[in-house]
């Protein structure tokens, strides 16, 4: 079964379209390894989640921000599928 990607993202903020980008952007890059990616409004003010099968990939107030969608492509690869190539996205030799 292919893995499932779940973006969390706070609807008082108005964070519908940075969620929707990322999803269109992860799908794009992992079209064959992912089953799904789900948004999902938040019941968290200022909330910005990404789970991969419930693993917590990315928290916005953990991690001071916003994340990069090159990092977290890395990130969702080295979950979900770490021999994966992500040609220009990949990590600085």
């Amino acid at each position: 079964m292919k893995p499932s990607i779940e973006i969390e993202y706070c609807t008082g903020c108005r964070w519908l379209l940075r969620a929707a980008w990322t999803a269109q952007e992860l799908l794009t890059t992992f079209e064959d390894e992912l089953g799904s990616v789900t948004l999902k409004p938040s019941e968290v003010s200022g909330g910005f989640f990404v789970r991969a099968d419930g693993t917590m990939l990315w928290d916005r107030k953990q991690r001071g921000g916003f994340p990069e969608m090159k990092e977290l492509k890395q990130i969702i690869r080295d979950h979900i599928a770490p021999e994966r190539d992500l040609g220009h996205s990949d990590k600085d030799a």
